[in-house]
Order: structure tokens, then C-alpha cells, then sequence
């Protein structure tokens, strides 16, 4: 066989093939290395014997839907030169994997428009081995992200199995990018990415993130320059949680026990933005819920009114209103708003934060959502390291499905 062919159609460099047969339902080819090619494996040098051989088996790209075997005998050599006594180098694989490297090319070619399962299929490879290809992949291109030049990030937490494991990610909120995949969601979760920045002397200006204490005590402490910004999601998320509360109060006050099935279908009402809520039925219910309770209805009314805090012409407008919308939750009277105004009076530098630099969590929501997506189609999976590295790279490869 023409070694040009060799090399452009299946990537084997320095060999020749002595013959060709189909056995083992697919085309096997077997190759040595060329006589003109043959070198000492440590010093390059030609003054070698051939000193024993074994036969090794690889994958090679299919020839239309046939796999391709590559049985290559593979020569120990013994050096004259430096004495080296070893098998000899094979320069269209790596160690000892039984897979040449424009196979693996292909399977990452794939994987782009494909799942696991679907490649294995298409290649006639097992499972494992494409998932093996597509992490070496991974690893040598999206497992240390280069943050040298980041300014602003985006911190948020998500569950893997809700109440069990939680990742942390921090996203470079200039690039989109995924730049640290952390375990838990406690402070802990970001040392390895604030030992980064320290080690790539990293200039962090701007932090966006949610209202928990853990991620706001460690900006501050790595970070104690950057400026904290508390964006519209996380904080009227913790509003809305604070409505429920008042909500899930009035549920099992037995006042209000022929009112439970209201009470209880309102949520999603309660919590959704008003001008979301399209239906006349669906505005009727509210309406109905609303009545039951007056604090509940000041709670709710205080949760649509919080999103005019960024809609002021500048900060010390939005500062003048944060302080009024502050006052009006405290004097409420019900002790979920009162926690909750409190808090925004705590955080109201973050918030008011934004008025300077307008950064938002939001891009981080939006990797979140796809997170879910992979979540879905991972359920079950087992290796964490994969996982992470499909997430570092979630800005490139696009989402694949696991399985």
C-alpha cells in the first residue's frame, strides 16, 4: 500500500503496510516501521539492532463503514550508541493507548454533533473509549482557562442532586467563559481559583453575585479591592423567597383554613413577575389570593416594587428610592419583610452598586440553564472530572449530550 495514502488517509506516519486483509468483521492493515526510519527511541541515532518484537493492535478511521484495525509490529531496539534497550517510538498514538490520533480527531469532531452513545455506534467503539478520547481532549485544551487578563467575574452555585452535591462556577462575565468549576458552595468552594488569581496576578475590578454570606466574606477577603454588585435575579429572588414565606405562614393558619387551596395554587403567581401574567384567570386568582391577606399583599406589592430600584435615572435617585422601599418593607409589620428589608439595607452598597459598573449575573443564569440541560442528559454519570471539564468548555463545544 502507498505509504502517502497511508499517512493522508489514516494518519500513519513512517510505516509500511506488508499486507492487507478483512478479518474480524473490518479491514485489518499490517504495518512496521520503514527501514530508512528506523531509530533509537532515546538518542535518535541509526546504529540499532532489532532486538525482539511484539504485535500491538490499534483503531484506526473507518474506511467507509468498516472499522480499520492496524496490527503493527512493533520492534525493542538496542542502541549501540547510548545503550538503550527499548521498544520503539510510535509516532500516530500516545503511551499506550490503542487508539491512532486521527481517530481521536474525528471522535472530537463528532462529539460536537453528537452524544456518546451515538459516536460509539457510528466508530464501532465502546463507550468508554470515546468518552476517554473526547476527556484527553478536554484536559489538554479547557482544563486550565487563562484568567491573567480577567476583570470582571460572575459567582453562582448550582446542584448536581439537590441537597447532596453543589458546584460552584465562576464566569469571566467579559468572555462568557466558565474559568473554575468548584465543589460545594461554601467560601471553600473558590481557594483553588483565588490561589490562580494571586499566582496570574489577576486585577479583579467588578464581582457579581448572589446575597450569601460565604461568597461575599471571600471576594472580600481575596479580593478586597474589587467592588461587590448585587444584581435584579438574587435580589428579588430573595424577596420572592421571603413573599413564600409569608405565604406558606398564612397556609397553615388555621384562619385561613377554607382558603388553603387559593393559599396553595398561588404560588407560582405570587412569585412570577406581574407582567408575565397573561390570562384573565390566571390575573383572577391572584386577585382572589391577594384578598385573603393584607400582609401578604403588601409583601407582594413590596416584591414588584423592588425592580424600580434600577430603573432611576442615577444612583442617587436609586438610592433615594432603596431607602423609601426600605422604610415601607420594615414598617410592614410582618416579620418575613421586615428580615428581608433588612437585608437590603445590609447589602444596599451592592446593590446600588450597579449604577457604576452594569454587570449582572445574568450571563451566569444563562450557563445555568444550559448546566440544567447536561444535568438531565448526565443523570447517573459518575466521573467528576469529566463533568467539570464539560463545563469549562460549555463556551465551545456547545452542549452534547452524555449518553
Amino acid at each position: 500500500m502507498d505509504v502517502s495514502f497511508l499517512y493522508h488517509g489514516f494518519g500513519l506516519r513512517t510505516v509500511e503496510c506488508s499486507r492487507t486483509e478483512y478479518k474480524d468483521n473490518g479491514i485489518v492493515l499490517n504495518v512496521q516501521t520503514r527501514s530508512d526510519k528506523f531509530r533509537c527511541p532515546e538518542c535518535g541515532g541509526k546504529d540499532v539492532v532489532r532486538n525482539g518484537f511484539t504485535i500491538r493492535r490499534f483503531r484506526g478511521v473507518p474506511l467507509g463503514r468498516n472499522p480499520v484495525y492496524i496490527d503493527m509490529r512493533v520492534q525493542r531496539v538496542k542502541c549501540h550508541a547510548c545503550g538503550c534497550d527499548h521498544q520503539e517510538h510510535i509516532p500516530f498514538t500516545t503511551g499506550k493507548r490503542h487508539t491512532t490520533h486521527r481517530l481521536e480527531r474525528l471522535v472530537v469532531d463528532l462529539m460536537c454533533m453528537m452524544t456518546i452513545s451515538e459516536v460509539a455506534a457510528y466508530l464501532k467503539l465502546s463507550w468508554n473509549t470515546v468518552k476517554d478520547i473526547h476527556k484527553n481532549h478536554l484536559e489538554r485544551n479547557y482544563a486550565h482557562p487563562d484568567i491573567s487578563k480577567v476583570r470582571y467575574i460572575g459567582i453562582d452555585e448550582f446542584a448536581v442532586r439537590k441537597g447532596h452535591v453543589y458546584k460552584t462556577i465562576v464566569v469571566d462575565l467579559e468572555t462568557g467563559h466558565i474559568i473554575h468549576v468548584g465543589d460545594g458552595k461554601g467560601a471553600d468552594a473558590l481557594d483553588k481559583f483565588w490561589k490562580r488569581v494571586k499566582k496570574h496576578e489577576a486585577k479583579i475590578e467588578y464581582v457579581a453575585t448572589d446575597l450569601g454570606a460565604a461568597f461575599i466574606s471571600s471576594v472580600k477577603k481575596n479580593a478586597p479591592d474589587a467592588e461587590l454588585v448585587f444584581d435584579h435575579y438574587h435580589v428579588k429572588k430573595q424577596i420572592g423567597d421571603a413573599v413564600d414565606k409569608v405565604r406558606r405562614s398564612l397556609y397553615h393558619d388555621k384562619l385561613y383554613e377554607g382558603k388553603k387551596d387559593v393559599i396553595k395554587g398561588a404560588r407560582w403567581l405570587l412569585l412570577k413577575n406581574s407582567e408575565d401574567i397573561k390570562t384573565e384567570d390566571a390575573k383572577k386568582q391572584l386577585q382572589e389570593a391577594l384578598g385573603i391577606n393584607e400582609p401578604l399583599a403588601k409583601a407582594y406589592y413590596l416584591k414588584e416594587e423592588i425592580m424600580l430600584v434600577w430603573a432611576q435615572p442615577d444612583k442617587k435617585a436609586a438610592r433615594a428610592w432603596l431607602y423609601g422601599w426600605i422604610s415601607r418593607a420594615i414598617r410592614s409589620g410582618n416579620k418575613h419583610i421586615i428580615k428581608a428589608g433588612m437585608s437590603m439595607f445590609n447589602h444596599r452598597e451592592g446593590i446600588l452598586a450597579w449604577y457604576d459598573h452594569k454587570i449582572t449575573t445574568a450571563m451566569v443564569e444563562g450557563i445555568n440553564n444550559k448546566i440544567k440541560v447536561m444535568k438531565r442528559e448526565a443523570y447517573g454519570f459518575t466521573d467528576d472530572r469529566y463533568f467539570k471539564l464539560r463545563l469549562l468548555a460549555l463556551h465551545d463545544a456547545g452542549i452534547t449530550p452524555f449518553l
